[in-house]
């Protein structure tokens, strides 16, 4: 089997495992993503927003109106720019993030729970690296 294959594999799971997690709560995966690259880099435009989060900039407004409607975050002016628009977390966006992370770690630690701590922390390093060979960095 090659690399990739399994790569992607382990994406589908996490994604499955994730998708069954928060679809109760009406936010999916993306959203979900979405929220926690806000969390890092707040006030991003929905363009950077979308290349952090691996969708296309057209998904990524799909994502915001919805999570925009729910009150997960806002759009506000850019100081800088007035023609753009930054998204950022608002309390309840925040709120949200503290109340699904621990079910959210805890589908990462059943990933690496056949792994040692430093099989897991050599694990994280080496798909660092990887993604870093891809030249795959965030906007911010």
């Amino acid at each position: 089997m090659s690399l990739l294959y399994s790569v992607k594999q382990v994406e589908l799971a996490i994604r499955h495992a994730l998708d069954s997690l928060l679809r109760p709560t009406g936010v999916g995966t993306m959203p979900y993503t979405a929220l926690t690259v806000l969390e890092r880099h707040d006030g991003l435009t929905a363009s950077e927003l979308a290349r952090n989060s691996f969708v296309t900039a057209q998904t990524m407004n799909e994502l915001v109106v919805g999570l925009e409607r729910r009150g997960l975050v806002r759009r506000d002016p850019d100081p800088d720019h007035a023609r753009r628009l930054l998204v950022r977390l608002t309390p309840t966006g925040r709120a949200f993030i503290h109340a699904h992370r621990p079910a959210v770690d805890d589908v990462e630690q059943q990933m690496v729970s056949r792994l040692s701590p430093v099989e897991a922390a050599m694990l994280a390093d080496l798909l660092q690296r990887c993604r870093q060979s891809l030249h795959v960095e965030p906007a911010r």
